[in-house]
């Protein structure tokens, strides 16, 4: 078997969104004949924790652990010092606005850890992975970020060794990410991550992001050729998943809610049918799943109206979600409002669609997710400022509902998991 090492930070028992796509890709790398290997912290700052996870991680990988620091536990040792309850990272952005405590917090991260707060672990993980690839005759590795911090790693890496065969992946953008923008950065911050970011995508052999949209941004920053692989799902996830008709019109969303994805405009659709139609208002049931911006759920559950019909859910193992899908007529998908909002295809997406439940997003009409669901025809994202479309839209599903006619769909091959491990191996056999 041939051997490649992943660098990441996000790995099991991690229970965010972050963890899938690598797990999913190391688990069926071994049929397609390499042997993984996960380099990844030995103590991360885990604030949702999934164990079920674990049992996707094949008994060909091995997993490398390397202790780490990071100044979030100084962090909340401040914040407890102050009479503060501990920051949820789904409150971290409405934290940034909220206090002069979180206000400097957001500037010491943003402008003193660049490119992130998991800086201080490159130069241990390059010192160790430097004699552990030799020493293993490991000549391929993988970098995924956020955090991209990981990249780093590699750029030395690659700086060391430049036979290595270095493929660089972006989950998510890096001087253009929305998060920075959270982050009250300098202008020299901003260009120290530019700066960091075109070494990287100029020295890693291949780059690969998960949507068109990234596709050409890096490319314009890098002067190189970008592949997509997106986000996908694992089909064996849905064997057993049996859908059933309850007596509510049930509308779920599944992972983080903070104010860069808020789903106000379809809680205001909900509330305005629940106003003019009483079996409407009787009948529906919104569930959030995960975890949920605190000033988000106030403002529900001030609303008389919404708090009767609206429902939060703590995060739950993954096996948990995947059942609920069968349970669910509606998934909400809900798109950052940001510049980059285009390219934003989250993972749940793709599990969204293996579900075969319709999606109704609120996001743009011109972005790749609403791109997507054109193509597969069950679904539909709509500006979140067409409050008066999306209520359009969802009375629309709920007389289908009424009518027993909302039928899952199938989802498209081309997204399942060993698919995308497949075009990723043909990235890892092009020479170096």
């Amino acid at each position: 078997m041939s051997k490649v090492l992943i660098i990441t930070y996000y790995w099991p028992p991690f229970g965010t969104s972050g963890v899938q796509r690598w797990l999913k890709f190391v688990k069926y790398l071994p049929q397609f004949g390499y042997q993984p290997f996960v380099f990844t912290p030995e103590n991360p700052a885990v604030d949702t924790r999934d164990d079920s996870l674990l049992a996707d991680v094949p008994s060909e990988a091995e997993i490398i652990k390397l202790p780490i620091w990071e100044p979030y536990g100084l962090f909340q040792s401040l914040q407890r010092f102050r009479g503060v309850k501990t920051v949820h990272s789904a409150d971290y952005v409405a934290a940034n606005n909220s206090s002069w405590f979180s206000k400097v917090a957001a500037f010491v991260r943003g402008n003193f850890f660049v490119p992130d707060a998991r800086i201080f672990w490159i130069k241990p993980s390059v010192a160790f992975l430097e004699d552990f690839l030799k020493s293993n005759q490991i000549h391929t590795i993988v970098t995924t970020g956020p955090p991209h911090s990981m990249h780093v790693i590699g750029l030395k890496l690659k700086q060391r060794n430049p036979s290595l065969k270095w493929l660089a992946d972006f989950r998510d953008p890096w001087s253009e990410w929305d998060l920075l923008d959270t982050l009250s950065l300098t202008a020299w911050a901003r260009k120290k991550h530019q700066r960091l970011e075109k070494k990287v995508l100029q020295a890693a052999d291949e780059v690969i992001t998960i949507a068109s949209y990234h596709q050409k941004r890096l490319e314009l920053l890098g002067g190189r050729p970008v592949h997509v692989i997106t986000n996908g799902f694992d089909p064996e996830d849905f064997v057993s998943i049996v859908h059933q008709r309850t007596d509510k019109f049930t509308l779920r969303h599944v992972g983080v809610v903070d104010e860069l994805r808020d789903p106000w405009p379809i809680l205001e659709a909900c509330r305005q049918l629940a106003l003019e139609d009483e079996v409407f208002h009787q009948k529906v049931l919104v569930e959030f799943i995960g975890n949920v911006n605190s000033r988000f759920q106030e403002r529900v559950l001030n609303d008389e109206v919404l708090k009767g019909f609206t429902s939060f859910v703590p995060h739950l193992p993954h096996r948990e979600v995947l059942q609920r899908y069968g349970t669910t007529d509606v998934q909400l998908l809900v798109l950052a409002h940001t510049s980059i909002a285009p390219g934003n295809l989250p993972g749940k997406f793709f599990e969204y669609l293996a579900s075969g439940n319709f999606i109704l997003g609120v996001g743009p009409e011109e972005g790749d997710a609403s791109h997507v669901l054109k193509m597969v025809g069950h679904g539909v994202v709509i500006d979140r400022g067409k409050i008066s479309a999306v209520k359009k839209e969802l009375n629309r599903l709920f007389q289908l509902w009424r009518d027993e006619k909302v039928l899952p769909s199938d989802a498209p091959d081309q997204f399942s998991r060993k698919v995308l491990t497949s075009q990723l191996v043909h990235l890892m056999n092009i020479p170096a």
